[in-house]
């Protein structure tokens, strides 16, 4: 059987900052209260001379194929499935707190009702049964698209064949698996942290 490559491309033109993703993520992953696998962060950018509007940045694991917190994992709780989704084994995880250092994208956090460290999977539990991410299935302004890259059907591979694509800090080489349309080039290296951090 082919393996198959999951990616997601989110539109940033269609979000609209509901935070319907972060609810639905909450709610399908039993996220506790104050932690989040995914959110949306805000913030304003001058689109021209002295009028200003409004950026809307959803955040999670990128789901890097050189992931920086794969490897300083001592335990090897932190691992790539067969179609490179990195995932976590909770029954390994010793709540060392690594990986959450070594992630570029402050993506993880320790759940503090298990003691292991937590991030978005791309819901690979439901990837398993057929189904969409929860946050795919309930974004409102169909603004995250996602698929298999090793096909050349699916839509994420014609989108990400047919737009300008930006991932977060490409200066880490970390070959991150989520791609946005229409991200401010300012925001794309180094700068995105400095938007507001509000998480629904």
């Amino acid at each position: 059987m082919k393996t198959k490559n999951y990616a997601m491309i989110i539109d940033l033109r269609r979000c609209i900052g509901c935070h319907a993703c972060t609810a639905a993520c909450k709610v399908e992953n039993g996220v506790p209260n104050g932690n989040f696998r995914i959110w949306v962060e805000e913030g304003e950018r001058e689109i021209i001379p002295n009028e200003i509007g409004s950026l809307k940045l959803p955040r999670q694991c990128n789901q890097c194929r050189k992931a920086p917190c794969e490897r300083v994992c001592p335990v090897g709780a932190t691992y790539y499935s067969e179609d490179g989704v990195v995932l976590i084994d909770p029954k390994r995880c010793i709540g060392c707190r690594f990986c959450i250092a070594a992630c570029p994208y402050d993506a993880r956090f320790i759940n503090p009702k298990t003691n292991s460290a937590e991030k978005c999977t791309f819901c690979y539990h439901r990837l398993s049964a057929g189904l969409l991410p929860a946050c795919v299935s309930t974004c409102v302004g169909n603004a995250r698209i996602f698929g298999d890259l090793n096909d050349p059907n699916s839509e994420v591979s014609k989108v990400l064949s047919e737009f300008q694509t930006d991932v977060l800090k490409p200066e880490m080489g970390t070959e991150p698996h989520v791609y946005y349309i229409g991200l401010d080039s300012t925001l794309s290296v180094t700068n995105y942290g400095e938007l507001s951090r509000k998480k629904g």
